[in-house]
């Protein structure tokens, strides 16, 4: 048995389900049905509580803040819903995740968000991607509170309720928070929840030539599922329709520096992100110039307005 000190640690609690199951014998013998029923009540309860008590300080939390606790233990790594609802101590922890991610801004991706990304991304993305989610497991995908969050997902639902086309949407979005970490969920709920928001996303990107920054598209050190606006500006015409393994090929030549004399920014990978590196037509698009590596080359977005604005291209010798 256990005393009046014991009851909330996970070995008293432990305890007290044996003693009930113990004694739930005689009822399985003997009781009907409803009593049976009604005599494991308090088992249900008692598992629920030894769930929750397994966390420091978990019988004094809420639900939603032990299932936080529970993700912030593991950044960065697949978590299945079942794990959730033990530590949670409640079935309905599907809306407290929601909750957690629309009104406190922490960033937790849902197996039917990566799914929707690595189908749109494809096969070099998809290996950034977690292993294959189930819609029911999650992932928090830094140990960040985004504290304007709950700002964005109201600005979010008035963009959804919208009548405009879904990429239109998505720009309005991403265009009301330049620079700023913007999560695959966000963007899913601006969509309405449609799966095609993260095709319609990359489109912005290499389409339209809006400069949008993932993780695997200028910045590696971004987590898996953020996205960003860099600016608010398009990229000139001529360089919006770049195959990506082209602009990809351009940068590893070039050594993901800018090749303009001096500069070099930011000098290698790894060790500094890419955001604002572009790829510079040599010989311009709209004189024929084709979309080709041996046409191409890397500049920093500064030099690349500045090669536009003057008309000379001032090279670091090979």
């Amino acid at each position: 048995m256990t005393g009046p000190n014991e009851i909330s640690t996970p070995d008293g609690i432990r305890l007290q389900l044996i003693d009930l199951l113990n004694n739930f014998e005689d009822y399985l013998l003997n009781a009907g049905l409803r009593q049976q029923v009604i005599e494991l009540i308090p088992a249900n309860d008692l598992l629920r509580r030894l769930g929750g008590s397994l966390l420091p300080d978990g019988g004094t939390m809420s639900a939603r803040a032990r299932i936080l606790a529970y993700l912030r233990q593991f950044p960065g790594q697949v978590i299945d819903g079942d794990e959730l609802m033990v530590v949670a101590g409640i079935s309905e922890y599907a809306r407290r995740v929601r909750e957690l991610r629309v009104e406190e801004g922490w960033p937790i991706l849902s197996g039917n968000t990566a799914r929707e990304q690595r189908d749109s991304e494809g096969e070099e993305a998809s290996a950034e991607l977690p292993p294959q989610m189930r819609p029911d497991q999650y992932l928090l995908l830094e140990d960040r509170q985004d504290r304007d969050a709950a700002h964005r997902w109201a600005m979010a639902n008035q963009i959804r309720k919208s009548s405009a086309g879904v990429r239109d949407k998505l720009l309005r979005f991403f265009r009301s928070n330049v620079g700023k970490h913007i999560t695959s969920e966000e963007l899913r709920y601006v969509a309405g929840n449609v799966s095609e928001w993260a095709r319609r996303s990359r489109e912005l990107r290499t389409e339209d030539g809006w400069p949008i920054i993932t993780r695997n598209n200028g910045d590696p050190a971004l987590p898996v599922g953020v996205y960003v606006l860099a600016r608010d500006e398009q990229a000139p015409p001529h360089d919006r329709h770049i195959p990506e393994i082209v602009r990809r090929e351009v940068m590893r030549r070039d050594n993901w520096s800018c090749r303009w004399r001096g500069c070099g920014w930011p000098h290698g990978f790894p060790d500094s992100d890419h955001r604002y590196l572009e790829a510079h037509h040599i010989t311009h698009h709209k004189e024929g110039g084709e979309n080709v590596a041996e046409n191409l080359i890397t500049l920093c977005n500064l030099h690349h307005d500045e090669t536009h604005r003057s008309g000379t291209l001032d090279l670091e010798p090979v």
